[in-house]
């Protein structure tokens, strides 16, 4: 099984960067920083085929909040 992922994997990058990051906000984070985060991920491997873009990125934010949402302490309301 391979456990790379790219830039197309964007629920799996979200999980990974809530995991990674948990009090970060992810809409306070900008998308150079974004870009950072998500390159220094254990087993990212960007595709040449599939270049990162703005509408990437901002699916990959919305995916983080997402899992921030879904997998945050339900006590911590």
């Amino acid at each position: 099984m391979n456990d790379s992922f790219g830039w197309l994997d964007v629920d799996e990058i979200g999980e990974r960067l809530f995991l990674a990051f948990p009090d970060r906000d992810p809409f306070s984070v900008r998308f150079t920083e974004l870009r950072r985060l998500v390159e220094s991920l254990p087993g990212f491997e960007p595709d040449p085929d599939h270049p990162v873009n703005e509408k990437i990125l901002e699916t990959i934010q919305a995916r983080w909040h997402e899992a921030r949402e879904d997998l945050a302490d339900p006590d911590e309301d």
